[in-house]
């Protein structure tokens, strides 16, 4: 359980900083010039309660040792002159902010409202925070970041772990694709570029564009249809495609982007607002239609590549890097990237989250298997067909060398890290000032802050 709170505190450093204070506060701890508010803990406790169904009683004990150790990292940073920059500290508000805007359901109004602070406002109030943040990762990454582990380190660590401690290993699949998209007919690419061409004519005569959307834009999300909003609020840099960004960002309050192209089709679009890093836009999307037959040509061509690698003729690696039209999967050789984990293998349940149509072709196949052409809809809001295939099935399991060394290496890196830093503490608690309310000092802490 403790190895599981310490994960959460790292998810609330995303999160911590922006809680609820309006409770009586005090300080509860002082780590050279670094104080812990009662707040920190109350904050952090809530948070776990979402997310876990029970917490330890010494939970609160276990988060101020955590925060203990960050305050120590921080006064050490200033010893050693660690510096971030400016632009470290403003693209890392930035992107945490992003989080947060998420989390109000993307509206930023509701967000400043709720805390009652513009964004710039709310910046402003948490750069120390974030500054500090910064400057405990860099500090930690010049005591831990050269670390690494030997296989005979990890064979060691795998073989001293107690019997119950040894990680039990879900069912796990490696899950390759290929997909072809229908191709792009040039008369009907034609028709949708010169249907933009007239809609930025209407525009700029002063048409409505609130109008010109509601009747023209293909785009699900922001064409008012179905009780969308015929805009998008709020967005910030790196949410939509190059090509959209490169005039969202660039063009005044107001002002009309010529016709460009994206993936997804032909736009035109006019900025409504800008609040420093996020503004408001709305846009015509004209998508490129395709036809019954351009759709049936694409699953032709994969049950003719389906046949070939079922007899050898071609490998399914050298398919996909050869013929996907899937970017992200075709340079792994069809192999999906697991976003909740950071590397190939899905357990089942997380197959579902990702994709709940994969999740039912899979279901039923066996490794080395392939499906039928399935239907997909892509990022673009397209359809277009592909086989999936079970690359590899592990049952599950108690980890062992054999199957799961990459698992048990980062068990052993991890602990190993932990072993370093503990032995860091200690020797840095020689010569730094630590205070600790007595409230608190009944807690059995992993050392000596306590004196």
């Amino acid at each position: 359980m403790k190895s599981r709170i310490l994960i959460v505190l790292l998810g609330l450093q995303l999160v911590g900083f922006c809680q609820d204070t309006l409770l009586l506060d005090k300080i509860i701890a002082v780590v050279g010039n670094n104080i812990i508010l009662e707040s920190e803990i109350r904050s952090q406790i809530e948070e776990l309660k979402k997310q876990e169904d029970s917490i330890p009683a010494n939970a609160p004990c276990i988060l101020l040792e955590q925060l203990l150790v960050q305050k120590l990292i921080l006064a050490q940073s200033f010893r050693d002159s660690v510096e971030v920059t400016e632009t470290e500290i403003e693209n890392e508000l930035d992107r945490r902010l992003k989080f947060f805007i998420s989390r109000a359901g993307g509206d930023v109004s509701a967000f400043e409202n709720f805390y009652g602070k513009n964004i710039e406002g709310f910046k402003e109030d948490y750069r120390d925070d974030i500054k500090s943040l910064l400057l405990v990762q860099k500090m930690t990454n010049k005591i831990t970041g050269d670390l690494d582990v030997t296989p005979t380190e990890v064979t060691a660590y795998y073989y001293g772990l107690h019997k119950d401690s040894i990680p039990f290993i879900n069912e796990e699949l490696e899950i390759g694709e290929i997909m072809k998209k229908p191709r792009i007919n040039p008369e009907m690419r034609e028709y949708a570029r010169q249907k933009a061409e007239e809609i930025y004519r209407d525009a700029k005569a002063g048409k409505d564009f609130n109008v010109l959307v509601k009747a023209y834009s293909c785009d699900p999300g922001s064409n008012g249809k179905n009780g969308t909003n015929t805009f998008y609020s709020n967005i910030g840099r790196n949410t939509f495609v190059p090509e959209f960004e490169q005039y969202a960002f660039k063009l005044a309050p107001g002002e009309i982007s010529p016709v460009f192209e994206t993936s997804f089709g032909f736009h035109v679009l006019k900025v409504l607002a800008k609040k420093g890093e996020f503004v408001d836009v709305a846009h015509v999307l004209t998508c490129i239609e395709t036809s019954a037959q351009d759709m049936e040509d694409s699953k032709e061509f994969l049950d003719s590549l389906r046949i070939m690698i079922n007899r050898d003729s071609i490998s399914f690696i050298e398919a996909a890097s050869r013929f996907s039209d899937e970017e992200d999967s075709k340079v792994n050789g069809g192999t999906l990237y697991n976003p909740f984990t950071g590397n190939f293998k899905f357990e089942m349940e997380q197959v579902g989250q990702y994709d709940p149509t994969i999740f039912l072709v899979i279901e039923k196949l066996l490794p080395k298997e392939l499906s039928l052409p399935v239907i997909v809809n892509t990022r673009e809001g397209k359809q277009a067909y592909r086989i999936l295939y079970i690359k590899s099935r592990t049952k599950a399991h108690v980890a062992n060398l054999r199957d799961d060394y990459q698992k048990l290496k980062e068990d052993a890196l991890a602990a190993k890290e932990e072993r370093i830093m503990r032995v860091w503490v200690n020797k840095k608690l020689g010569n730094t000032h630590v205070w600790v309310a007595d409230d608190y000092k009944s807690c059995k802490f992993e050392s000596a802050w306590v004196r």
